[in-house]
C-alpha cells in the first residue's frame, strides 16, 4: 500500500528539527532508521501531515568514551554498534542484542534511538538498555534534560520523550569486564523476541559479585528482574536455578498466538538460566 501524501523535512541540526516539530505539534512524525514508521505510514495506520527525517542531522551520530560512560548518539545505526571496540568493551550486552536484531539490511538503516523511542516491548534494545543503567539525553524547547532508563519507558510504546521533544543521546556507564549475554528465544528467523532475556553479570572468585537483568517482551515495557539480581549475588555457576527460578516474579507478559502468559514465564527462567551462565562464562 502506498502512504497518504505529506510533506518531508530534513533539517541538518537538533535546533532545526526541534522548530519543525514546534511548527508543525501533533501533525508532524520523526523518521530515524524508518524500520517501524515507514511499514506504518505504508500500512496507513498513521498519516502525519509532515514527516521530520533526521537523517541529515550528523550531530546525532557516533559513538565517543565520556569518561566513565561510553555515549551512543541517537541516530547511530545497529551495524555501528556492533562494529564498535568501544561498546563491546565496556557495554558488551548491547552488542550481543544488537547482533540478533533482525538482518544485516535491517542494521545498516535501524537505529537504536529510533528503537528506544518506539518503545515496542518485543524489541530487542529496550531490555539491555535498561539493564546497563543507562540513562537518556532529551533535547526540548527548553534545553536538554537527562533521564534513566528506570524512568524512561512509560507504557506500551510510551517513553518519557514528549511532543516537541528529541532523544539525542544515550549514556551508558562503563561495564569494563563484565560478561554479558542475550537469550532470545524465535520460532523462525528475524522474529521479534517471544521472550528475551539480557544478562551482564561481574565475576569475582568464581561466583557472582554483581549481575543485571532485563527482560524483553515480559510486559508492556522492559522489565528489571530484580529478585534475580539479588539472588545471583555469591552464586556460583553450579548453583544458577534457584536463583533464577523468580525470573518472571512482577512480569504480566501477553498471551497471542506464539504462546500464553504461563508459557512466556516458563520460558523466561530458563533464558534467564542460560543467559547467565553464558554470561558467567565470558
Amino acid at each position: 500500500m502506498i502512504p497518504a501524501s505529506f510533506d518531508y523535512l530534513a533539517p541538518t541540526s537538533v535546533d532545526e528539527a526541534l522548530a519543525a516539530l514546534a511548527e508543525h505539534g501533533d501533525d508532524a512524525k520523526v523518521l530515524a532508521g524508518g524500520q517501524s514508521l515507514l511499514p506504518i505510514l505504508r500500512m496507513r495506520l498513521n498519516a502525519p501531515e509532515t514527516v521530520v527525517d533526521l537523517g541529515r542531522i550528523e550531530a546525532l551520530r557516533g559513538i565517543r568514551d565520556g569518561g566513565d560512560h561510553i555515549a551512543i548518539g541517537s541516530m547511530t545505526a545497529y551495524s555501528d554498534i556492533v562494529a564498535s571496540d568501544l561498546v563491546r568493551e565496556h557495554a558488551a550486552l548491547l552488542v550481543k542484542a544488537v547482533e540478533t536484531v533482525a538482518d544485516p539490511q535491517i542494521r545498516h538503516r535501524g537505529t537504536v534511538g529510533g528503537a528506544i523511542v518506539h518503545a515496542d516491548p518485543a524489541g530487542d534494545v529496550g531490555a539491555p538498555i535498561l539493564a546497563l543503567d543507562a540513562t537518556m539525553v532529551i533535547a526540548g524547547s527548553g534545553g536538554e534534560r537527562t533521564v534513566p532508563a528506570t524512568e524512561f519507558f512509560r507504557d506500551l510504546f510510551e517513553t518519557a520523550v514528549e511532543d516537541g521533544e528529541l532523544l539525542t543521546e544515550i549514556r551508558i556507564p562503563k561495564h569494563t569486564g563484565w560478561g554479558a549475554a542475550y537469550e532470545k528465544f524465535v520460532r523462525v528467523a528475524h522474529q521479534w523476541s517471544i521472550v528475551a532475556v539480557a544478562a551482564t553479570v561481574r565475576v569475582e572468585g568464581g561466583s557472582i559479585a554483581e549481575a543485571k537483568v532485563g527482560l524483553t517482551n515480559m510486559g508492556n515495557t522492559p522489565l528489571r528482574a530484580s529478585a534475580v539480581e539479588q539472588a545471583l549475588v555469591g552464586s556460583s555457576a553450579d548453583a544458577l536455578a534457584d536463583a533464577c527460578g523468580a525470573a518472571a516474579e512482577g512480569t504480566n507478559p501477553p498471551s497471542d498466538l506464539n504462546g500464553d502468559a504461563d508459557y512466556r514465564r516458563h520460558l523466561a527462567t530458563v533464558l534467564t538460566r542460560r543467559a547467565v551462565q553464558k554470561a558467567m562464562e565470558g
